[in-house]
């Protein structure tokens, strides 16, 4: 089969691989439809995490099951199904009692398992022609319709990213009438924003510098924040000043108010300096949240924070050690909630959304390739040039 390969730094291939065999009666075979390539793929492809060479990446899959074993009882030949980027054993005490992103037995090494990703287990990822799906009566969400329909794109993003984004926002705690402001407008960041508008959020800033993904955030509702014209927790309160509507509302002392009541941190350890936005500044986005939330508001941390990273520009940071303004966090009472998605705990509800047309996530996605495609598009993604924002790999029909 072919499957997408890490090779080195900058590199992946595209290459035949053996097509998996069951190797437990609780498996499964699976045909895949349609896979994507995610923002923290770039994390391996720009050699930050220690990934072996050959290492078949991927783990946003759907597709059709093509087999199961003898113990399967729920899933069956011919059904169409979405897996969780969370590989989970369903029986665990963190998957009892719902975290099935902490899964205690999948992984030798961590409390959490996943295909296709450095430190995740010994896994195959799904940017491939098959997989293997571990505990497939637990792990497969089952999906109406054909692959190719309407729903395709949608019902991908049901395995990381649309899950994901909404996790970011209970972090967060956005609810009705909330103000959010969220930094990083790739795939998480801009359907961190959406699933805002979803929950009735009453002003949503998105914050980067790439004018595509700024553009496609205000498409979906949001208001565009272009760090490279100016301090964007500066450009948040200059918008906020402005609106007479809430100005006027306010008693004496609630000025102190300039901020919003939710900030979503989806850029993570690799954050742009906001003054010079070609180099890194680890914790760039993580203060600008802490700034821009009013006392006694909420942070989602749902970027992704990660040790060892072999690019840290020193020991610390090599470990995953940063400063951190305890002192400001603490006078605000700022609550703060972070970790992987438990993909499980929202991916029904959120398929229901999209059946009964209530929410469209596949809005962001930018472009459809052919496997032989994919270096290609890491290249163009990790540049954040031509469009790139959303990209999905597709095998059973002709890739626009």
């Amino acid at each position: 089969m072919k499957a997408v390969s890490y090779e080195g730094k900058y590199k992946m291939s595209v290459s035949e691989h053996p097509k998996p065999k069951l190797k437990s009666p609780t498996d499964a075979l699976l045909r895949v439809t349609t896979t994507g390539i995610c923002g923290s793929d770039l994390h391996m492809y720009d050699g930050r995490t220690p990934l072996d060479k050959g290492t078949v990446v991927g783990h946003e899959i759907m597709g059709v099951i093509e087999q199961v074993g003898d113990a399967v009882s729920s899933i069956k030949e011919g059904n169409r199904v979405v897996l969780p980027f969370n590989i989970a054993c369903g029986f665990c005490f963190n998957c009892h009692r719902g975290h099935t992103e902490a899964c205690l037995t999948m992984n030798p090494d961590q409390p959490h398992a996943a295909y296709g990703y450095a430190g995740m287990g010994p896994y195959q990822g799904g940017q491939a022609e098959y997989v293997l799906v571990p505990h497939a009566d637990f792990n497969c969400l089952k999906l109406p319709g054909t692959a190719d329909d309407q729903w395709e794109d949608d019902f991908l993003l049901l395995s990381d990213v649309f899950p994901t984004a909404f996790h970011a926002t209970e972090l967060a705690h956005v609810s009705a009438g909330k103000t959010v402001a969220v930094f990083g407008a790739g795939p998480v960041g801009l359907l961190s924003a959406y699933c805002s508008i979803l929950k009735g959020a009453s002003e949503i800033y998105v914050v980067d510098y790439v004018r595509e993904r700024l553009s496609k955030a205000e498409e979906l509702g949001a208001t565009p924040i272009d760090f490279a014209e100016g301090d964007p927790v500066e450009q948040i309160f200059t918008l906020r000043k402005k609106n007479r509507g809430i100005q006027e509302s306010l008693r004496p002392g609630e000025e102190k108010m300039q901020g919003v009541d939710c900030a979503i941190d989806a850029v993570g350890y690799q954050a742009r300096s906001d003054e010079s936005p070609e180099t890194e500044n680890p914790t760039q986005v993580l203060e600008n949240c802490l700034r821009v939330v009013n006392a006694t508001g909420s942070i989602g941390l749902i970027g992704v924070y990660i040790a060892p990273d072999p690019g840290g520009k020193d020991k610390e940071s090599k470990q995953g050690i940063y400063p951190f303004p305890i002192a400001e966090f603490f006078d605000k009472g700022i609550t703060m909630g972070s970790g992987q998605a438990p993909v499980k705990k929202y991916n029904e509800y959120l398929r229901d959304l999209i059946v009964n047309g209530k929410a469209k996530p596949s809005k962001i996605v930018s472009h459809r390739i052919r496997i032989e495609d994919a270096p290609h598009a890491y290249e163009k993604f990790d540049k954040r040039i031509e469009g790139y924002t959303k990209v999905l790999i597709k095998f059973d029909k002709k890739a626009a």
